[in-house]
């Protein structure tokens, strides 16, 4: 394996520290073929969200809808509104009838508690082929 092969970073979020471990080992190194290995940024806090953000390369978020006291559909509506360009979004939410609220949040993808990580792995998965097909087209 070379050490110039292509890594996408991607922001997990929450207060709780097992959903942010569910996230990590439901994607993996690598979430599906043809991507480019991931590397993990993880925080447990809103104000290390848009530290990590305002740092930039993050290619994908994912962000814990039922954190404390910030809720991932909150700060990801904030990423939309105040980020030129922002990454993807993934929210997780409490059960899969809150998905308008991840509409309102304008988030790409939901996947709803308990988290399936194949369903995990296959949102995250598109959100980086998104983020990959937004790169080329600026470039």
């Amino acid at each position: 394996m070379s050490s110039t092969e292509p890594t996408m970073t991607i922001l997990v979020y929450s207060d709780d520290r097992a959903t942010r471990e569910k996230v990590r080992l439901a994607v993996g190194r690598r979430p599906a073929a043809g991507l480019p290995r991931v590397e993990f940024v993880e925080v447990a806090t809103h104000a290390a969200v848009t530290k990590a953000l305002d740092a930039g390369g993050i290619d994908v978020v994912v962000l814990d809808g039922e954190a404390v006291p910030a809720g991932g559909m909150g700060i990801a509506r904030s990423v939309k509104e105040e980020i030129y360009q922002a990454p993807p979004v993934l929210v997780l939410i409490g059960r899969p009838d809150d998905a308008w609220l991840a509409t309102w949040s304008r988030a790409e993808a939901a996947v709803s508690h308990p988290l399936d990580p194949a369903a995990v792995a296959s949102a995250v998965a598109d959100l980086m082929r998104r983020r990959a097909a937004g790169a080329a087209a600026a470039s």
